[in-house]
C-alpha cells in the first residue's frame, strides 16, 4: 500500500487564550496543498519503520507509525508490517506533515482492514489536532483545537511560494512563548497581496507570529527578505518556522521560489489540492 500525503497551510490562524483543558482554542482556514511526501506500508516478518532522510523520527515514536499500531489494535490485526516514508515536507516548519504521514497511514490501514468511519474519526484525533484535517483535508475552516472542520468553498486559482528557513520552531514553544507575550495578534496581510477569493473574509493573519519572531528574531529578517525580492505580502504557517505568499499561477511561485538564493531547507512552489491524502496503489 503506498499513498501521497500532502502538507497543509494555515491561510488565516486567530489564536485564542488556553482554556481549563490547557489547549488553545483557534479558528482559521486550512488548505491542503500539493507539497507530499509518500507513506507506504507492507505486510513484513518483523516490524519496522524506515524514513528517506532526518526530517522524521525513524521509530516508534513517529506519528505515522502511532497511527498504524493503534488502527492494527483496533482492527484486532497481528501481522507485523513495515512503513516507510519518503519525506519531503519539513519538520518543525508549520506544514503538517507529521499529521498528513498519520493521515495517511491510518487511512491506508482503515481501507485494508475495514475500520468504520467513527472509529477511524476517534483514532484521528487522538494522535493530535492536525490529524482530524489531514485525514480529509482540502479547504476547511478549522476550529476548537483543529479538530471541529467545517468545508468550505475549494480555493483554486492561484499558487504558494513557499520558503522553509534553515531553522525549525517547535509548536508547544511557540504556544508556550505566546501566552508570555499576552497572547498578540498577528498583523493582517496587505489585502493586495491576497487572491480574490479570500479577501473581505477571516482575517489572513497568524497570531502565532510575534511569538515565532520572539522566539527567533531571524524569521522577521526572511519574511522581510522576501517581501523586497517577491514585491508582495509573506505571512508565516502553523508555528512556523514556514513563511509564504500568493501567486497567480504555479509558474509565478515557481519563479519566486527559484529566485531565492540564500541556504534554505525548502524552496518551493504549491498549489492547493481538495484533499488530505489519496492512495497511489494497493
Amino acid at each position: 500500500m503506498k499513498a501521497t500525503a500532502y502538507a497543509k497551510l494555515n491561510l488565516a490562524l486567530a489564536v485564542y487564550p488556553a482554556s481549563a483543558d490547557g489547549y488553545h482554542p483557534l479558528r482559521g482556514i486550512f488548505q491542503s496543498i500539493s507539497l507530499a511526501d509518500t507513506v507506504s506500508i507492507a505486510t513484513a516478518s518483523d516490524d519496522a519503520i524506515t524514513v528517506s532522510n532526518d526530517e522524521a523520527p525513524a521509530d516508534d515514536s513517529n506519528l505515522a507509525w502511532i497511527a498504524l499500531a493503534t488502527a492494527r489494535r483496533t482492527a484486532r490485526v497481528g501481522q507485523p508490517m513495515s512503513l516507510h516514508i519518503d519525506k519531503r515536507i519539513p519538520s518543525s516548519a508549520g506544514l503538517g506533515g507529521g499529521s498528513a504521514d498519520a493521515a495517511a497511514a491510518l487511512g491506508m490501514m482503515a481501507r485494508t482492514y475495514r475500520i468504520d468511519e467513527d472509529q477511524t474519526a476517534e483514532i484521528a484525533e487522538s494522535l493530535g489536532s492536525d490529524v482530524p484535517f489531514a485525514l480529509t483535508g482540502g479547504s476547511m475552516i478549522a476550529e476548537g483545537r483543529g479538530e471541529r472542520l467545517t468545508p468550505i468553498e475549494p480555493h483554486g486559482g492561484f499558487a504558494f511560494a513557499i520558503v522553509v528557513p534553515p531553522f525549525g520552531l517547535e509548536t508547544p514553544t511557540v504556544f508556550r512563548e505566546w501566552d508570555r507575550l499576552d497572547g498578540p495578534e498577528g498583523k493582517e496581510m496587505d489585502e493586495r497581496s491576497l487572491p480574490p477569493s479570500l479577501r473581505g473574509g477571516l482575517p489572513i493573519r497568524n497570531d502565532l507570529y510575534p511569538a515565532a519572531v520572539s522566539l527567533d528574531p531571524r524569521l522577521a529578517d526572511w519574511r522581510a527578505d522576501l517581501m523586497r525580492r517577491w514585491g508582495t505580502d509573506v505571512t508565516m504557517t502553523g508555528s512556523g518556522s514556514a513563511l509564504f505568499g500568493f501567486f497567480a499561477s504555479l509558474t509565478e511561485a515557481s519563479d519566486a521560489a527559484a529566485a531565492v538564493d540564500l541556504p534554505t531547507r525548502l524552496a518551493t512552489a504549491a498549489t492547493p489540492v481538495p484533499r488530505g491524502w489519496e492512495p497511489i496503489d494497493g
